[in-house]
Order: C-alpha cells, then sequence, then structure tokens
C-alpha cells in the first residue's frame, strides 16, 4: 500500500477474524500501517493479508486449488438419491423425509456460500462437522461423541493429509510435519511455536482477547512493557480478572489497555480502571457515502412484524419509506404498498439492496426477528441516521442512545425524525453524536497512538 507505515516490530495476534476483529485490522490498515496480521482460529474465509496459524501448518489451498472459489450450498458431495435444499438463512441434505445434514454459510449468508457441513446419525444426533475454506475445499473435520460433544478437530493439507489433531477432552494438540510429530499440551505452547517457526517471537504484541493471544504475551516474556490489548467486550459488574493483572502489573509484556467501544470504556472508567493505562481508541470506519438530507429511509426485514411500522409511515408522510426483504414478503406486509410513501422489495437481490443503501440517508430499526446483511452496520457505514426501538435493536454499536426509544415513545421518534428532515443542521449535530457513539477514529488519531504507544 502507498504511504504506509511499518511498526517494525509489531504484530497484531487475534483469537478469531469475527467483525471487531475485522474492523481493528482495517483501521490500522486505513491509517496506513502494515502490520504482519495473525488469527488463531481459522474460519476458513481469512483474507490474503491474515495469516492462520493452523493454516500456516497445514499447506497451500488457494496453490494447490488453482484459487478456486467457495462451494455453493448444492455443490457438496451427498449420496445418490440425497437431496439438497436451502434458502438465504442455511441449507439441509435429505434422505427421503429424513434430514441427514444442516449447512450454514459463510457471511454475507445470503450468497450461500458453504463455511460449515454437519452430518446427523440415525436418531438426528450430529456426530461430524466438515468444515469448508473458500476454495471450496475440507480443510477441517469436527467428531462428535454420541452425545453431541466436541471430541476432535483434524486439519487437513490440500492433498487430504491429517496434518493436526486438537483433542477438545485433553486440550492437547498434535503436529504432523513429516516424519516429526509434535504434542503441544495447550494451545498457547502450540502458538508460542508457530511464532518461533515463523521468527515472530521477537515482536511486540497487539492483541484483542485476554485468552490465547494474552496467555501467548504473557509466556513469550522479556523485560519491556510494550504490549497492548485492544477491548472490544461488553463489561458487566466488574473488571475481568485477566485485565486487573494488567492494571495491577502483574502482566510480565502488556502495559496498555486501549478500549474501542463506547459502554466498556465507561463501565471501566466507572469500575475505577487505572487512568493511565486505559485509553480509548475506536475503528476508523469506511465510510462509503455522506448523507445527502434526503427524505428516504430503509427497513430491512425477513419479518412483518415491524414495531409501528404503520404509525410511521403516516406520521411521516414526507418520508419515502423502502422496505427490503431478502425472502417473499406476506400479505400483511405486502399490503404496506397502499401507502403512497412506501415502496416494497420482497425478495431484493444485492445489488438492488447496495443501490438503496446509496440512496437512503435514514434507516429504521425497528424489525422484530433477526438483522439481516449486517444491515445497522452497512446503515452506519453509508452515513444513514439510525432509529430504532429498544424492543428492536440489534447492534447498539452504530446507534446514539439518544435515538433508541421504549415502543410506548414512537411519537417523541417522529418528533426527532421530523427535526432532522426539517433542518439540515439538526441532521449533522445528530450524524456526528451518531459517530462519537461508535468511537469513530480518525487516522490522525491513529498515527497518534502510534507515537505515544513506542
Amino acid at each position: 500500500m502507498e504511504g504506509t507505515v511499518k511498526i517494525s516490530d509489531a504484530i497484531l495476534l487475534l483469537d478469531n477474524y469475527e467483525q471487531d476483529s475485522q474492523s481493528l485490522h482495517t483501521s490500522f490498515k486505513l491509517a496506513g500501517y502494515s502490520l504482519p496480521t495473525v488469527v488463531i482460529e481459522d474460519n476458513g474465509f481469512l483474507p490474503d493479508d491474515v495469516m492462520s496459524v493452523y493454516g500456516f501448518f497445514s499447506g497451500d489451498f488457494k496453490a494447490a486449488t488453482g484459487d478456486a472459489g467457495p462451494k455453493y450450498f448444492n455443490e457438496i458431495t451427498v449420496p445418490d438419491y440425497w437431496e439438497i435444499s436451502g434458502n438465504n438463512s442455511d441449507g439441509k441434505v435429505q434422505d427421503l423425509s429424513r434430514e441427514r445434514g444442516r449447512i450454514f454459510y459463510a457471511e454475507p449468508k445470503h450468497k450461500r456460500l458453504v463455511k460449515v457441513v454437519d452430518w446427523y446419525d440415525e436418531r438426528g444426533i450430529v456426530r461430524f462437522s466438515d468444515h469448508y475454506n473458500r476454495y471450496g475445499a475440507i480443510y477441517a473435520r469436527t467428531i462428535f461423541n454420541e452425545k453431541g460433544k466436541r471430541v476432535n478437530r483434524s486439519y487437513f493439507s490440500p492433498d487430504g493429509r491429517e496434518v493436526i489433531v486438537e483433542n477438545f477432552v485433553t486440550g492437547d494438540i498434535i503436529l504432523n510435519e513429516g516424519a516429526q510429530v509434535s504434542i503441544f499440551h495447550t494451545k498457547t505452547d502450540f502458538v508460542l511455536y508457530y511464532f518461533v517457526k515463523t521468527g515472530l517471537k521477537q515482536r511486540r504484541i497487539f492483541f484483542n482477547s485476554l485468552s490465547t493471544p494474552f496467555f501467548v504475551s504473557n509466556k513469550l516474556g522479556g523485560s519491556v512493557k510494550h504490549d497492548i490489548l485492544f477491548w472490544q467486550e461488553p463489561v458487566n459488574q466488574e473488571i475481568p480478572g485477566n485485565m486487573q493483572m494488567i492494571f495491577n502489573g502483574q502482566a510480565p509484556r502488556t502495559a496498555t489497555v486501549m478500549v474501542q467501544k463506547k459502554q466498556p470504556y465507561d463501565k471501566l472508567r466507572a469500575l475505577g480502571a487505572r487512568r493511565d493505562m486505559l485509553h480509548k481508541l475506536g475503528f476508523i470506519h469506511p465510510f462509503v457515502k455522506e448523507n445527502t438530507y434526503m427524505a428516504e429511509a430503509l427497513i430491512c426485514t425477513n419479518s412483518d412484524k415491524i414495531e409501528h411500522c404503520a404509525e410511521l409511515i403516516k406520521a411521516l408522510p414526507q418520508m419515502h419509506f423502502h422496505i427490503a426483504s431478502l425472502t417473499e414478503m406476506s400479505s400483511k406486509l405486502m399490503g404496506m404498498e397502499d401507502y403512497n410513501n412506501v415502496s416494497l422489495y420482497p425478495g431484493i437481490k444485492q445489488d438492488a439492496l447496495d443501490e438503496l443503501f446509496a440512496k437512503c440517508d435514514y434507516y429504521f430499526d425497528i424489525n422484530h426477528g433477526s438483522e439481516i446483511v449486517s444491515a445497522v452496520r452497512k446503515a452506519f457505514l453509508h452515513n444513514h441516521l439510525i432509529f430504532a426501538f429498544s424492543e428492536t435493536v440489534h447492534n447498539r454499536d452504530y446507534v446514539a442512545e439518544k435515538f433508541i426509544y421504549p415502543a410506548e415513545e414512537a411519537a417523541r421518534m417522529v418528533a426527532d425524525v421530523q427535526k432532522a428532515m426539517a433542518d439540515e443542521t439538526v441532521l449533522k449535530r445528530h450524524l456526528h453524536l451518531q459517530q462519537e457513539a461508535a468511537f469513530a477514529e480518525t487516522k490522525e488519531k491513529y498515527l497518534q497512538f502510534h507515537r505515544t504507544s513506542e
């Protein structure tokens, strides 16, 4: 990347590559940093610039498959006469009327790309799971006992050899490197071996978990405290025990806790966390567009239960509501099209949905049931002003508390929407409040972090 800043002595060590880990990795890249990034729990769909501890030993699936793409849900291999079916949530494998397997998709789920397939025995209990990667290959298999409890997981090379066996009962990990067989009694020891093999042992560690990454930091030792915890999880009634070790000076290498979300930051301050070691550093968000102050609102739902939907539509006639669903819509929801300020999009395709996110400037997170297409985060990245009910809000990280209302206070929501529609200055102020609540950071803040964290 042009203009990147190398932190030559640091590595980003992540437990997994879920959304918060992705956001941290993306923030460093958007700030212009070139930072080696390693993930411990490989989900099979890591991007090219993220290394995998397990994948390092398993081999190069990309080269072996010719960079083939993921498997579509109906491309998995099944016995003759078994039937594969699926929707936008998951898929299943049936032998006549008996369900033999369940297919789980990689995100975004509506693309129906295979991530895991659970296989059932005659009693309907899962006995093993096949884990697929982004090249359409089975890279791991998890075995379950007759009670459906995990027993072990094997990781394979591209040619099908068993390279790693992880025993979930004992915690042991067996690694086969040609003629050499190594046994590690903890995952921490396994990751430390990876650090030695890759020459990363001397680097400082930026990490986001108090489990294995924290244990790795502690066991590496050293005379200088320069590792950093990036904390992204909620905090309950007390400071997590391993974090207290950091604040008490008992962590050999970790000197700083960077908190990346508002709730845990406020809670840790209230619980008396050391102010000299506690700092806030949110994410640099890859915003897609600016708000254009148009009275166009989006609702994404796979349910016809939308809180105060008709009331909002009638109370805000100047607002045009676009209601999109990945599935077909019920007759109840289809009836909403009788209103002049409503457009419905049943069974919407991704391209059309992307156009709606680009067109709209407001998002109403008011549908009951599960969230689809990570809609709240996507609305945030499109600079929609987001409104929600406390009974329906799906992702509080991206919604200002001021705009989350009890369902009985729908009239107050309407009044606030009307004020934003009537005055661009009010809308800008609300968007700023929304970004503050999400701890949205700038490149300059990350560069300042670099200068002060050396």
